[in-house]
């Protein structure tokens, strides 16, 4: 049996967690007119990574190469592409179609686990909440490419960064059975998500530009998204993934799109259409069903009782 106070900590770290991330798509989409996506995601993990580094300093060692491969792809899905795909999908298209696209994470996750983990095995209504909550993006897809006339591929990137993010939850979840320390393991992910990002410096176009730290916007934005989204929240949710598991702590991220969708229209003043509001009502509808479990049958019902 769990541990109840322990269990509890964990649904909190979690829902904390992401009502932080609600907000960083408004963070990142102001950041965008001043800087690229690639620097937006350099400056704000190089910035969390000296600050866990302050905080924990001592060595995170591992006792077999395949220990340590986990940190490694680790760091590169749940750094380096995941937030790669989301900053360049924020260029093509809206904040909130982003935050509700992302929100499908979930599924990604319970369908890895399935195979890759001893987790709860797929249902019936979990198949059925997906198919609801995938006609939901089609929606979301509908609203940016024809009646706003955006870029397609910003929605395309935004649906595969929760792809990417569902196979970082798995790591996580097997590197939380390592026992290591939760603000060591962040700091050393952190480490080789810039490790891998380092290519990227040079195929996109980047520059220090200190000067833009300047501008107090800029600085705000940026301390929000490496201090609190980065350096605290992935501290956080790694923790909460080590108690919960990684497919009942990826169920908090069905309250990123109402808090998306919102942020959008209040600070950055996206136009809210009814594809946007229908397309997130069947997202979340779908992510509800997904998680209801079936009835026992009464042959299961003998045997427990």
């Amino acid at each position: 049996m769990r541990d109840q106070p322990g269990f509890a900590a964990g649904h909190a770290l979690a829902l904390f967690t992401i009502l932080i991330w609600g907000t960083t798509f408004i963070s990142t989409k102001i950041l965008l007119v001043d800087f690229t996506p690639v620097e937006i995601l350099f400056f704000r993990f190089a910035i969390g990574y000296i600050v866990l580094l302050l905080i924990y300093s001592r060595p995170v060692r591992t006792k077999s190469l395949k220990e340590e491969l986990l940190f490694i792809f680790a760091g590169l899905c749940g750094v380096t592409l995941y937030f790669l795909l989301e900053n360049v999908a924020l260029t093509y298209t809206l904040a909130s179609n982003v935050g509700v696209i992302v929100s499908v994470a979930p599924f990604f996750t319970a369908v890895i686990a399935h195979f890759f983990l001893e987790e709860e095995k797929l249902t019936a209504p979990f198949m059925i909440g997906f198919v609801i909550a995938l006609a939901g993006i089609l929606l979301i897809g509908f609203n940016g490419s024809f009646l706003l006339k955006l870029n397609p591929l910003g929605d395309l990137l935004a649906l595969l960064a929760p792809i990417v993010w569902a196979v970082y939850s798995v790591l996580m979840r097997k590197i939380g059975a390592l026992q290591v320390h939760t603000i060591g393991a962040t700091r050393k992910v952190f480490f080789y998500g810039l490790a891998w990002m380092a290519p990227a410096l040079f195929l996109f176009d980047f520059r220090l530009g200190l000067d833009r730290f300047g501008q107090i916007s800029n600085l705000g934005n940026l301390l929000f998204l490496s201090l609190g989204a980065s350096a605290m929240c992935y501290v956080t949710w790694n923790r909460a993934v080590s108690v919960l598991g990684a497919v009942k702590t990826s169920v908090y991220i069905y309250i990123v799109p109402v808090i998306a969708v919102a942020a959008s229209a209040l600070i950055l003043d996206e136009k809210i259409t009814w594809a946007i509001v229908a397309g997130t009502i069947l997202t979340l509808t779908g992510s509800f069903i997904s998680e209801r479990k079936p009835k026992p049958s009464l042959k299961e019902r003998s045997i427990t009782s």
